[in-house]
Parts: C-alpha cells; structure tokens; sequence
C-alpha cells in the first residue's frame, strides 16, 4: 500500500518546522506489564493518554496547515483490523502509515477492541509526528532475576545426646557432671598455722597414751607372740577424716 503522496517537498518542509516546536506529552498514567514466565514478575512504566497528546500534535500542526487523520480497516485476508494514520498538508501531500489493531474475533467484544484501538491510535500517531509517550522498556528485562538463597551450614548433631535421648538429654547431663566436679573440688576449710600445731600436738599425745595403754593391757593378758600392736592412724589421716587440712 502508498504511504506517501508522489512527492513530500512541501509537507516535509511543513512537518519539520512543526517538529521543532512539538514537545512531549505529560506521562500522567502508570501502566503495568507483567512477565508470561512462572515467576510473575511485573514492571511499571508512566505513559501519556491519547488526549493530551493530541492537543499537543493538532494546536502546532495547525499552525504549519498539516491536518491528522486516522481510520480503521479490516484486512480479511491477514483476519486483522487495522489503523492508518495519515498527516495531509494544504499541498495536497500527504504521509500516512499503518498499524494493527486487533484480530477480527476481538470485534464481538466491544470494550476489548476499543482499548487496543485507543493504544494504537496513540502509537501511530506519536510516531508518525515523532514524539514520545511513555518510558523507554527496551535496555532491561521485564523478568528481574532472583538472587541465590545462601546456604546455611546446618550444626552437627550431639551423638551421644541422640543415644541417650536426644540433645536436651545430653546437655542435662553434661550439667550435672560439672556440678559433681565442682563440689569434689571445693577446697576443705584450713586450720590457722597456731591452732593446727596445737591440735597436732594434742592428737599426737592421745595417740601416744592410748598405745602405752594398749601395750600395757597386751603384756598382762596375752602370750608374748601376739605382742604385735596394730598401727594406729597416724594424726594427719585422723585430722584429714574430721574435715581438716594439717599444715
């Protein structure tokens, strides 16, 4: 199909000044996308609607007598609607481009084909004028990638705490034998140096009188082969079973 008169001298001349005093539209709306992947991952962007941009477009081609004209056709052969959009100047040149709409199915549904004839009519028309209407998706993927999940390295397991029961087990008992260590342990009270020479001194000759004593009664009463005493605790054993310390 002709996208262009014979020749585009004077409307050229025309669109170009245009152009340079064309701005872009206020990006007002937000619309989202989002990824056919399992993930589900979306992307906001910010885009113009078709009014403002038209009163941008129509107000400075206007003053340049460039007028806007866009149509719909139905193309039976490729089964899709299609949209031209065709800038016509007082010359009678003209530039036109087309653009698809929607299938032919999508007409049974009213408000389905009229928003994407809304979203084409607003790209024909901004590229045909060259402006811009909403932000630039090409550089990144729409699908943002996931970090790793690090791994943690999971403690190991008491085993002697499993074979007794379990971990809680285990740790019980491992408290009680630092209770029964630390009482075996705990030192026995200590005599001062005075009072224990004392002591020793007294203990030592109860010890003596008792064996003399003993020796006495053994040579009145028994034959002299049995004369053989046995040994007594010596001071130090007998103060160390009352609960002290002989320096």
């Amino acid at each position: 199909m002709q996208q262009s008169s014979e020749t585009i001298g004077t409307i050229a001349a025309a669109l170009a000044k245009a152009q340079a005093q064309l701005v872009n539209p206020e990006k007002s709306l937000v619309g989202t996308i989002w990824s056919d992947e399992a993930s589900g991952a979306q992307r906001s962007f910010r885009y113009a609607p078709l009014s403002s941009g038209l009163d941008i477009v129509r107000k400075t081609l206007s003053q340049h007598e460039i007028a806007t004209v866009q149509s719909t056709s139905i193309d039976e052969t490729a089964g899709i609607v299609r949209l031209t959009t065709v800038l016509a100047h007082a010359s009678g040149e003209w530039i036109a481009s087309d653009w698809p709409v929607c299938g032919i199915s999508e007409t049974a549904t009213a408000h389905r084909m009229g928003a994407a004839l809304t979203y084409a009519r607003r790209y024909a028309l901004f590229t045909l004028v060259g402006i811009a209407g909403e932000d630039d998706l090409d550089a990144p993927d729409l699908t943002t990638p996931t970090a790793p999940t690090p791994k943690v390295d999971k403690p190991a397991e008491n085993k002697i705490g499993d074979l007794n029961g379990g971990r809680a087990h285990s740790t019980q008992q491992f408290s009680g034998d630092r209770r029964a260590k630390a009482a075996s342990n705990r030192r026995k009270p200590t005599l001062e140096p005075q009072a224990s020479a004392s002591l020793r001194d007294q203990l030592t000759a109860e010890l003596k009188d008792r064996r003399r004593m003993l020796q006495i009664g053994l040579n009145g009463y028994l034959p002299p082969k049995t004369l053989s005493p046995r040994p007594m605790p010596s001071a130090s054993s007998r103060l160390s079973r009352r609960g002290w310390r002989v320096l």
